[in-house]
Parts: structure tokens; C-alpha cells; sequence
């Protein structure tokens, strides 16, 4: 006689509830028992998921952890790890080809600022992106430039000027994040932006805003900081 699973039949239903009603209702460990029902075809993943959620704190910070560190967690192998790793890379890439399928034109700080808040879904480090505009403030492109400490030797001005260049921008946004912390300049961050004002409207590109930005939240260091501009140098609308 075949020996029944004490949770026979739960895959399906958990499965059935969600393809019904997607993820309302759920609690964060049966999304992540769902997940990994992906990675770990033959075992009960409701205990890994507990597991998980025991090591990390939040759905989040499982998301958020290093692949090693999720390596150590019980059950977890590298399948299993890729799969959780790829899913705040996922809602990057789904969030970002949104934004991308407008033609987009950044006359507003608030509209550059969320638009940059998707950039950086999934980052766990501090990175740089820059935002190229031509003179209507039309997107060209965004570019990832490096990640690491922000500072005033970290960010490399003649990158930035050489890629804005080959791009034809007029004008640029640069923002940076503060991962696990709030979206407050540092005095760092101000010193900074004030060289890069000095540095780029000395060659005729200007610098629009640079934001810092923690999660959903960000600030606009020219603004916040009154950093003093050129003259008749093209500005973003704020509210």
C-alpha cells in the first residue's frame, strides 16, 4: 500500500489558489513555499520556507540576501538560490521595460525621480546610474556606471563625460542609492554634486539633478542642498 504524504495534495491547491487569486492572501512564507516548489520538486519546502524567513527577517531581506549566505539555509542549493535571486531581477527588468515602452520626457523632478527608484530594485550595493537627455529633456538612454562607495573619487567624471558625449546628451541625471538606509545626502554626496556641477558645465553638459534614493523614497541633493547653478542652465520642475 502506498504510503500517503502528510501534505498530500498541498503543492496543487497552493498552486490552485494562487493561479485564482495570485498572491492575496498569502503570507510571505507560502510565497516563498510556492517559489521554490520551482527548485525543489520532491520535498516539502514549507519548512525551508519557515527556515528562511527565520534567517532573513522578511520576504525581503530572503530576496535581498547573498547567495552564499542563502547557500548556508537548509535545504537551499544552488537552483534553489539562483531562483530566489532572480526574482527582484525579474520585477527590475518587468518595471524598467515598462517605463521604457513611453517615449519619455523628464521636465519633472518627481517623474525622473521614480522613474530612477525602479533602477535600482534589487540592488543590495551602492551603484551609480546615469540618465542621458537631449535638450527637450527626452530620455536617450540610462546607464549603469559602477558600483561601490559614492564619493568624489569613486565617481569617474570622465566616464560620465565620454558617454554623454557619444550620446549627444545636453543634460544628465545621476542618482545613487543608499541601500538599507534612508534617502538623506550625506555631506559626501553634496561635496560631490557640487564638483560635478562645477566640472560638467565647464564642457557644456549639464548636470540636472542628483538623486539619492532608499527604496521607494528619494531626495534631490541640487535642490535640497541649494547647489548653485550657471546661469540660464536648464532646470527641472519641482513641486
Amino acid at each position: 500500500m502506498k504510503k500517503q504524504l502528510p501534505h498530500e495534495g498541498h503543492r496543487e491547491r497552493l498552486k490552485a489558489r494562487f493561479i485564482e487569486n495570485g498572491l492575496h492572501g498569502f503570507e510571505e512564507h507560502n510565497i516563498l513555499e510556492l517559489l521554490l516548489f520551482y527548485s525543489i520538486p520532491r520535498q516539502d519546502t514549507n519548512e525551508i520556507a519557515h527556515a528562511l524567513i527565520d534567517r532573513f527577517g522578511s520576504l525581503k531581506g530572503v530576496l535581498d540576501a547573498d547567495f552564499s549566505e542563502l547557500c548556508t539555509v537548509k535545504g537551499i542549493k544552488e537552483n534553489s538560490a539562483t531562483l530566489l535571486k532572480l526574482i527582484p531581477q525579474i520585477s527590475k527588468a518587468y518595471a524598467v521595460a515598462t517605463d521604457e515602452n513611453e517615449d519619455l520626457i523628464f521636465e519633472s523632478a518627481d517623474k525622473a525621480g521614480y522613474y530612477l527608484t525602479n533602477q535600482f530594485i534589487g540592488e543590495t550595493a551602492e551603484v551609480v546610474y546615469v540618465m542621458l537627455l537631449d535638450n527637450s529633456f527626452r530620455l536617450i538612454k540610462t546607464v549603469r556606471l559602477f558600483e561601490g562607495n559614492v564619493n568624489s573619487t569613486a565617481i569617474d567624471r570622465r566616464k560620465i563625460a565620454e558617454i554623454a558625449i557619444k550620446n549627444n546628451a545636453s543634460s544628465i541625471i545621476i542618482a545613487h542609492n543608499h541601500p538599507n538606509g534612508i534617502a538623506c545626502p550625506s555631506t559626501d554626496d553634496i561635496q560631490t554634486t557640487s564638483g560635478l556641477l562645477s566640472v560638467f558645465s565647464s564642457i557644456g553638459i549639464h548636470v540636472l539633478e542628483h538623486f539619492v534614493v532608499a527604496g521607494k523614497s528619494f531626495v534631490p541633493i541640487i535642490k535640497e542642498a541649494q547647489l548653485s547653478r550657471r546661469p540660464n542652465s536648464p532646470k527641472l520642475k519641482y513641486i
